[in-house]
């Protein structure tokens, strides 16, 4: 009767989905190592790319994205990626984060009372959260081992992060009891964040094995990555459960925004990059 046709097409609908988000997570894989293994100009393309739309994407969630904190954030975003193509960024980022900060409260001031604390603030997270942070994509690929620029410790921002997402997810549930964060995410346990710590770390260890890296320094450095992986996609749920969203946006079929996809590539690509200036130059 009509239940069982509703099972079925129930089944059909969670089939497509399942396929869509494989598919689009296939072509995003292709796309990720395309550009770690050309780098150059198309990394860079890609690395701006995606802090433009995934900064749109947080200025929506607090409708900041046609308002002057928000505005000023694409101004500043273009500048820095200026600096990071063209000169030594480190010696600029420090100054780019201050120069925002100090025209969010000029905006701040001189139009007082027209925005609130709470907009500067949400503004500067934004751009450092979401720009700055994904920048490390680039600045972990232009890092060189032994003298030369290498893709190979690029790689492992994306094994700490969608590697640890896997493992956790299976282990999670097979093994999954205890409640990792029961408000926030009720699906995810503490078994499951282990494995994925642990899974992270046995990909990396035999990656850097077959890539002739530091098979424990690279274990490490994955383990860490995913630790802190878990961490940015915890806090992009919490973001989107403050604000009544289920998605950043579309722009990827099956997975969403690029917040929702890289949400936690965002930490995983800073931390690679600065243990792998301590433990792998």
């Amino acid at each position: 009767g009509p239940p069982v046709r509703r099972r079925e097409g129930g089944s059909v609908e969670k089939m497509k989905a399942f396929f869509v988000r494989l598919s689009s997570g296939i072509v995003l894989l292709a796309v990720i190592i395309a550009a770690g293994l050309l780098g150059g100009d198309v990394l860079f393309a890609l690395t701006l790319a995606i802090s433009i739309i995934g900064y749109l994407e947080f200025l929506k969630v607090f409708h900041l994205e046609n308002r002057a904190p928000g505005v000023w954030g694409f101004v500043f975003l273009a500048f820095y990626y200026v600096a990071l193509r063209l000169w030594d960024v480190e010696e600029f980022a420090l100054f780019f984060l201050i120069a925002y900060l100090l025209a969010l409260l000029a905006v701040y001031v001189f139009t007082f009372p027209k925005y609130r604390t709470e907009e500067i603030a949400e503004a500067f997270l934004g751009f450092v959260y979401v720009p700055v942070l994904l920048s490390f994509i680039w600045q972990t690929r232009m890092l060189s081992i032994d003298g030369e620029s290498t893709s190979l410790v690029y790689f492992l921002i994306f094994i700490c992060s969608w590697g640890c997402d896997t493992c956790a997810y299976a282990v999670g549930m097979l093994l999954g009891k205890h409640k990792l964060a029961p408000v926030l995410s009720p699906k995810k346990s503490i078994e499951g964040a282990v494995g994925g710590v642990a899974g992270a770390a046995l990909i990396g260890f035999i990656y850097a094995s077959v890539f002739s890296l530091e098979a424990p320094e690279c274990a490490f450095l994955c383990a860490a990555g995913a630790v802190v992986s878990q961490v940015g996609d915890l806090a992009a749920s919490a973001i989107k459960r403050n604000h009544g969203i289920k998605d950043y946006g579309r722009l990827i079929p099956g997975h969403g925004g690029i917040l929702d996809r890289f949400d936690s590539v965002i930490v995983t690509a800073p931390i690679i990059y600065i243990l792998a200036v301590i433990f792998l130059q």
